[in-house]
């Protein structure tokens, strides 16, 4: 145990985690040349194509430094704040962070955050400056940002650079030395963390632990702490590039376990292992349930596919345990799935993961967060989705969730993040200056206003260089009123949203001049309305695609073209009756995209 360390690799988005572990990995042979590329660790295709870490990887490593042999086990996280979750179930089998900080940008949001989430569980930091070898570096100023941070001294900060391999003999030198080995009792009764899993369409799950106490053997017979079924370790072993089985597992390893599990729900992320004969009394405490921000309906194109779809969602949690979901049903759309993400990015990322991995192709209905709604009677009711909204005669008043932001920007862009702000109801609680051009503005916005284009807006009109980071704070009343689009004269369920009064006229027109131009023409006119409660407060028309009946009169009475005209208007109008109106898949990710 003396000679195991576990880390987790920690830092803001595009500040060279990846590289970084890549040069690792090298640097104890973990992986031969032959299977070098960059971003080793990301398998998703999907991570390569973004340059984005969407799941942490865990990876062992063995490296000899002054004759003795050590085992290091790597975790390299994702720096997005959509998947700050997977960070905090990385922390929690580690014993140290790697904190990388980008020489030429310093300090960001997302950093500060992740760094928030490893001193929460006493893990010991070590601050890495990554990226030495560009032009641009400012090695000076972020060590003083660093320093202002954690309250570290100038020694404690190795410079490094993922690209060229500069200084990571130092931090494979700091690790040993500053890392201590994992706490932990080889004699207590087993006890181990699932902190990932994985489905193998041959093996059934696979389940990522770390052993906290004691020690487990090949075809052991174990139980899980939150499901209470039991199994055979069928197999145990450790994570290298491929898995590699072992016959015992001890105190302070992590590695992965397959037992013959087939069904998702019986394998939960932040559940305990332990031996059935020998149980240990408690679970691994400190794992907190995942709290989505955003939800959004996902429904099959072919209503057929509803059952294959949940096995898809259920196949899909296991991998990525901060994605909830619960079944519900649309007028427009049939059955589906009511699901949660942390953000948009999350979203659109498990759009594309059904489509590549499980070939699902589904339709999304708008995002929105969940309300709260006060009745008459003073009973709260949770509102993740319009329909569901009461009447309005039963409603006391809604409250909506609020967010506290935190921006940090250069200090050129100050008043034009202000603005963005404002604009989105935000109230500004307080601003510092990080240093001469850096300065970090606190917030106090609603969560409705931020889930759509907030992050993409934010970052154009800073050229990239604000980061944000945010966390609930909790629920406040306001003026919100459901605006719902109507077809036909029937209303579309699956468009209709919550929305602030002094917005919905404004949002309401912009729904109907988009929709008028995505929805193709029919044999009859088609009104397509915004409507809050019974009043109407926008309206477009679709113009009837039309036959020229008058063609075959020339010249004569008028009447006799009126009496055809006429004609064609009782036909359209029976038509608009029975007709019924295909919305199409762009209509609704256009309005994610109304501006």
């Amino acid at each position: 145990m003396e000679n195991i360390r576990n880390f987790c690799i920690i830092a803001h988005i595009d500040h060279g985690k990846s590289t970084l572990a890549d040069r690792l990995l090298e640097f104890t042979d973990t992986i031969a040349d032959r299977d070098r590329q960059e971003q080793a660790l990301d398998d998703m295709d999907l991570e390569r194509e973004r340059g984005i870490t969407i799941k942490s990887h865990a990876i062992q490593m063995d490296y000899e430094q002054d004759g003795q042999k050590y085992v290091l086990n790597l975790i390299d996280t994702p720096g997005h704040v959509d998947f700050s979750y997977e960070v905090s179930r990385s922390i929690a089998a580690c014993e140290g962070a790697l904190l990388i900080v980008d020489a030429t940008q310093g300090i960001q949001a997302q950093t500060i955050s992740n760094l928030y989430l490893a001193i929460e569980n006493n893990l010991e930091i070590i601050p890495v400056l990554n990226k030495m070898d560009l032009d641009n570096a400012m090695p000076e100023e972020v060590s003083d940002q660093i320093i202002d941070l954690i309250g570290c001294s100038l020694d404690d900060i190795i410079p490094a650079s993922g690209k060229t391999g500069f200084g990571v003999d130092k931090i494979l030198e700091a690790i040993i030395k500053r890392v201590p080995p994992p706490k932990g009792d080889p004699k207590a009764p087993f006890q181990a963390l699932i902190f990932d899993s994985v489905f193998n369409s041959f093996r059934g799950i696979i389940a990522y632990f770390k052993v906290m106490n004691g020690e487990i053997r090949k075809g052991d017979h174990v139980k899980f702490f939150a499901t209470k079924k039991e199994y055979h370790a069928d197999e145990i072993g450790v994570l290298r590039m491929t898995q590699e089985p072992r016959a015992i597992m001890r105190t302070g390893d992590v590695g992965y376990i397959i037992s013959g599990i087939k069904t998702a729900k019986e394998v939960h992320v932040g559940d305990t292992i332990t031996h059935v004969n020998n149980p240990c009394l408690t679970a691994v405490d400190g794992f907190e349930k995942v709290k989505p921000m955003v939800f959004a309906g996902i429904y099959p194109v072919d209503a057929d596919d509803y059952e294959e779809l949940r096995a898809s969602l259920e196949k899909l949690q296991l991998n990525d345990a901060s994605l909830t979901f619960e079944p519900e049903s649309s007028m427009a759309l049939g059955f589906g799935f009511r699901c949660g993400f942390l953000g948009l990015l999350h979203m659109e990322i498990i759009q594309e993961r059904l489509d590549r991995e499980f070939d699902m192709s589904v339709i999304t209905t708008v995002p929105n967060v969940s309300y709260r709604v006060i009745s008459n009677k003073g009973e709260i009711i949770e509102v993740h989705n319009p329909s569901g909204l009461p009447d309005q005669k039963y409603i006391h008043h809604i409250e909506e969730p609020y967010i506290r932001a935190q921006i940090i920007s250069k200090s050129d862009y100050l008043g034009a993040v202000m603005k963005l702000c404002i604009d989105k109801r935000g109230e500004l609680l307080n601003q510092i200056y990080l240093t001469s051009d850096r300065v970090e503005l606190s917030f106090n916005l609603p969560l409705g206003e931020i889930v759509f284009d907030f992050y993409d807006k934010l970052k154009s009109i800073s050229k990239g260089y604000a980061s944000f980071d945010y966390h609930l704070t909790g629920y406040k009343e306001a003026n919100l009123s459901k605006l719902d689009i109507l077809l036909n004269a029937e209303p579309v369920d699956a468009l209709s949203t919550l929305i602030h009064r002094d917005n919905a006229f404004e949002f309401g027109r912009k729904m109907c001049v988009k929709l008028k131009e995505l929805i193709p023409r029919q044999q009859f006119d088609i009104a397509i309305q915004a409507a809050i409660g019974a009043k109407i407060i926008a309206r477009e028309t679709i113009k009837a695609v039309r036959k020229d009946v008058t063609a075959k009169c020339y010249g004569g009475d008028i009447s006799r073209k009126r009496k055809l005209l006429e004609k064609q208007k009782k036909g359209k109008k029976r038509m608009r009756q029975v007709g019924n109106v295909e919305v199409p898949q762009t209509a609704f990710l256009a309005v994610l995209k109304l501006d």
